[in-house]
């Protein structure tokens, strides 16, 4: 292993493998004496600082017990986190790009979210989740498709970790009207949808939802939906575009980055307040 500048692909690669060994139950010692290093270099391959050879790759994944096509996805990973690379745009085509969305996701600072026509995944209710599985079924998944609770488990698994009281990272997410009055299958689940967000609301201190009006004109992303990631000190901030289908694009060029929160934060400013907005969500659970 080597110290290394953390691009986005080894900043990716790390975060998989601080959930794999999470997930093994290892500890970062228990890693650096499975490769000969010191655990300082588990840490640094861990915040996508170092990049690890094939053959210390391959030992941490025994180490951890990855098996099967997961091993082939991490091998791939830190085959392109040791090619030099410039800054661009980065398509994820490997399987289970969700779950290294969901990696980023959590690793985040701060998260700005901008969804059109649909209420943002991790403000989702359950009874809204399911009417989204049952609307996708047929055209992009079968009626007995055998995935889906494990794509249910892991939506709820990832609100849970990122919805916990005491988390304290900034929470921004911009609604369209039209997401609130959508019909999802019956009234009472959109009725749930909107209790569960001013439930959340209450609970969440650094969770912020504006509403953008239907009439709002200005309008950057219309017809877009775009999430932007920041980190602090610990990395450059990553965009990332919504696909309705096909692989993962993320962005970590600052003129992309940049250009992505200027048009989120022009959002920010057309939608209504964070009252007025829980005052709107009432008004429309009610009618």
């Amino acid at each position: 292993m080597g110290h290394a500048r953390p691009t986005f692909e080894r900043r990716q690669l790390g975060l998989v493998l601080r959930r794999l060994r999470e997930r093994s139950g290892m500890t970062q010692q228990a890693g650096a004496e499975a490769v000969g290093k010191v655990r300082s270099r588990i840490v640094q391959l861990e915040d996508g600082t170092a990049t690890a050879s094939e053959e210390d790759l391959r030992t941490l994944l025994d180490c951890y017990a990855v098996t099967g096509d997961e091993r082939t996805t991490v091998l791939e990973l830190g085959a392109q986190a040791r090619r030099r690379q410039k800054r661009r745009v980065h398509v994820d085509n490997l399987p289970d790009a969700y779950r290294r969305f969901a990696d980023l996701e959590a690793s985040a600072s701060e998260i700005n979210c901008f969804e059109t026509g649909i209420i943002p995944g991790l403000l989702q209710s359950e009874g809204y989740i399911q009417a989204l599985f049952a609307e996708a079924e047929g055209p992009w998944h079968e009626v007995d498709d055998v995935e889906r609770g494990d794509r249910w488990s892991f939506r709820v698994d990832r609100q849970m970790r990122m919805l916990d009281e005491t988390d304290r990272r900034i929470m921004r997410f911009v609604v369209t009207e039209d997401a609130l009055r959508a019909n999802m299958g019956a009234p009472e689940v959109m009725r749930q949808q909107l209790d569960h967000m001013l439930a959340l609301l209450d609970k969440q201190r650094d969770l912020n939802i504006r509403v953008l009006r239907t009439d709002a004109y200005g309008n950057p992303l219309r017809g877009f939906g775009l999430t932007i990631f920041a980190f602090g000190e610990r990395g450059a901030p990553i965009g990332y575009s919504s696909p309705v289908l096909g692989p993962s694009t993320y962005y970590d060029g600052e003129s992309e980055t940049t250009a992505m929160l200027r048009a989120f934060y022009r959002l920010w400013e057309l939608a209504l307040s964070r009252e007025e907005s829980r005052r709107l969500i009432q008004q429309i659970a009610k009618e």
